[in-house]
């Protein structure tokens, strides 16, 4: 599901126009977005959690020549699902 067409799952589930849900969407995501940069968690009782983890540096092959490289440390972002979101995907 692409990002248009789930906007357009919200506007009709919601009885929204399309410009409400697409703002709706942008503002959730903007936010998930704001509190992951600042190292931060966002948490769905239920649904699930995004937070932040810590990748050290560690060696790595170029593709290419095979030749070893460093790669760099980094923050990523992470989620992990809830019970419910789970269990539905179960069923």
């Amino acid at each position: 599901m692409t990002k248009s067409e789930f906007v357009d799952q919200v506007a009709s589930s919601r009885g929204l126009s399309k410009k409400e849900a697409e703002s709706a969407v942008e503002a959730v995501l903007g936010t998930v977005e704001n509190v992951l940069s600042r190292g931060g968690e966002v948490t769905f009782t239920g649904f699930g959690k995004f937070h932040v983890a810590e990748r050290g540096a560690r060696q790595g092959k170029h593709p290419r020549t095979g030749e070893p490289i460093h790669i760099a440390a980094s923050r990523v972002p992470r989620f992990s699902a809830g019970a419910k979101l789970k269990q539905s995907v179960n069923r």
